[in-house]
């Protein structure tokens, strides 16, 4: 995610921190704050992070500056939340004018899912990645850039990653996809990548 990060930031609020393992990545930032509902995660990331609130985002929201982070990060958190738009709408408060928002948002058009759904006939959840069982939504890279977009938020960069790494898988997607012209490109990858800023 850190070539998602604008090129310019300071005070950084991470929703969904973990154990702030991403924390020492943001080498710009001059502050760094964590929200993460998981107490014994928090507790690893105020190690790292100048300060944590434990909680969720709606939990905590009232305890953060308003108008004060330049830099909003949600690594994949944005599908655990039962009402995306309205944490979009909400942590706009926090943000200061002109600031980015960088996501990353697994992608339901990822072909093992399509396989999983069109010929396997199933919808299975399992205990991590893309059908992780605790995800509550679900987005294409089309959605993604719908869901920011009526939410304020101008989309800057959005690309998928964590793409096919087999080479001859490889070679089958950069057929398929030059034989639809590019139709089915964004299957390849399991997540994509967003960086947006408010407008």
């Amino acid at each position: 995610m850190v070539p998602f990060l604008p090129a310019q930031y300071s005070r950084v609020l991470e929703v969904g921190c973990g154990e702030g393992v991403f924390a020492p990545l943001l080498t710009a930032a001059s502050e760094t704050w964590g929200v993460e509902m998981d107490p014994a995660s928090a507790k690893v990331a105020a190690t790292r992070m100048d300060r944590v609130l434990v909680g969720t985002f709606e939990e905590v929201a009232t305890q953060l500056p308003v108008g004060h982070f330049d830099l909003v990060v949600c690594n994949d958190v944005i599908e655990h939340m039962a009402d995306p738009e309205a944490f979009l709408a909400a942590v706009r408060n926090q943000m200061a004018p002109g600031a980015c928002l960088v996501a990353s948002i697994p992608n339901m058009r990822h072909w093992e899912v399509l396989w999983q759904l069109l010929v396997g006939k199933d919808w299975k959840y399992v205990r991590e990645g893309i059908m992780d069982r605790t995800h509550l939504r679900f987005f294409t890279e089309k959605s993604i850039r719908r869901m920011f977009e009526e939410a304020g938020f101008v989309v800057e960069r959005a690309n998928g990653i964590n793409g096919v790494f087999d080479p001859a898988r490889r070679v089958v997607f950069g057929i398929v996809s030059l034989l639809t012209f590019g139709y089915y490109r964004d299957t390849q990858f399991r997540q994509f990548a967003v960086r947006v800023r408010l407008s």
